[in-house]
C-alpha cells in the first residue's frame, strides 16, 4: 500500500503516493523508482506553540527491489508489505527539540531531541487503477528511544484520494495521536519546582489524545517527470493537553504546511 506520511508535519503527502505509482509506469524495470521532492516547510516550534519554525522540507517514496523506501520530513520508514492495498514496516524519526522558548516557557527547562521507532500499517479500501476515490486507514505506534521523554504515541489517520491523474492529484485527511503519560509530562507538564522558577502554574497531565487534525494536499505536475506538491493542514489540541498552562501561553490550534518541488524517475 502506497501510504505516506511526513513524521515532521502534522499533514500528509498522500499526493506523493500516487506520484510514485505513476513513476513505476515510467520505470518498468528493477532499478530504484519514485518520486523525491525537496522544499520548505513550516511547524509549531514545539507542542502548544504559539510561533512557528521554517524547516527544509525532504520527501521522497522510492521503490527498489519490492521494498517501499519514504521520507518525510525528519522520518523514515519502509514499507515491506508486497500487495497494493496493505502496508506495514518499521518507522524511525526525530522529534525536534524544545529550546529557545519565548516568554514564560522558555524558563522551563529545556527538551532535547527525540529520536522515536516503530512501526506501521495501513489498509486501503476501494478506489479505481489510479486509486482515486479510495479510502487509506493507518495505525503508527512509536516509542521514544534516546531518553528525551520516554513516551509513547499511536496515530490513527485515514486519507481520501479526492482526484488522481496524470497531471493533478488532490487528498484529503483526517487524523488523531494519542500519547501516554510520560509524553504528556515531558511536553505538557509542569513540576512545582518549575512553576516556582516560570511563575506558571503546577500541572501534570495523565494520558489520552493530544490532538485532532485534518489536512489538504494537492500535487500538479507539469511534465511526466517535474511538477510541484503541497500542503495545509493543522491539529487541535484537546483534553489535557489543551488545559497545560504551556499551550495557554500559545495556542490550541496548531497549522502546518510544506510546498515542494517534486521529481519522478
Amino acid at each position: 500500500m502506497r501510504v505516506f506520511r511526513p513524521t515532521m508535519f502534522a499533514c500528509a503527502f498522500a499526493a506523493l503516493n500516487v506520484c510514485a505509482a505513476q513513476a513505476q509506469e515510467i520505470e518498468a524495470s528493477t532499478s530504484a523508482h519514485g518520486v523525491v521532492a525537496i522544499g520548505a516547510g513550516v511547524a509549531p516550534e514545539f507542542d502548544g506553540s504559539m510561533d512557528a519554525r521554517v524547516l527544509p522540507a525532504v520527501l521522497a517514496d522510492i521503490r527498489w527491489r519490492g521494498v517501499n523506501f519514504q521520507v518525510g520530513g525528519q522520518g523514515l520508514r519502509a514499507d515491506i508489505a508486497s500487495g497494493s492495498r496493505l502496508g506495514f514496516g518499521p518507522v524511525i524519526g526525530v522529534r525536534l527539540p524544545r529550546n529557545d522558548a519565548d516568554g514564560r516557557v522558555g524558563l522551563l527547562p529545556e527538551i532535547d531531541t527525540a529520536i522515536e521507532a516503530g512501526a506501521f500499517v495501513g489498509y486501503r479500501f476501494g478506489g479505481n487503477e489510479r486509486g482515486q476515490g479510495s479510502l487509506e486507514t493507518e495505525l503508527s505506534v512509536v516509542h521514544d528511544v534516546s531518553g528525551a521523554h520516554d513516551g509513547l504515541l499511536a496515530t490513527a489517520r485515514a486519507s481520501y484520494a479526492a482526484i488522481r491523474s496524470d497531471t493533478f492529484s488532490l487528498s484529503l485527511d483526517a487524523r488523531t495521536t494519542w500519547v501516554n503519560q510520560d509524553y504528556a509530562r515531558t511536553y505538557f507538564g509542569v513540576t512545582p519546582a518549575e512553576a516556582a522558577t516560570s511563575g506558571l502554574a503546577a500541572y501534570r497531565p495523565g494520558s489520552g489524545i493530544r490532538d485532532v487534525g485534518v489536512s489538504l494536499t494537492a500535487g500538479y505536475w507539469f511534465s511526466p517527470r517535474f511538477g510541484v506538491m503541497g500542503a495545509l493542514g493543522a491539529n487541535y489540541l484537546v483534553g489535557d493537553f489543551a488545559d497545560s498552562p504551556i499551550t495557554a501561553e500559545g495556542r490550541r490550534w496548531q497549522p502546518t504546511g510544506a510546498l515542494t518541488v517534486a521529481y519522478r524517475f
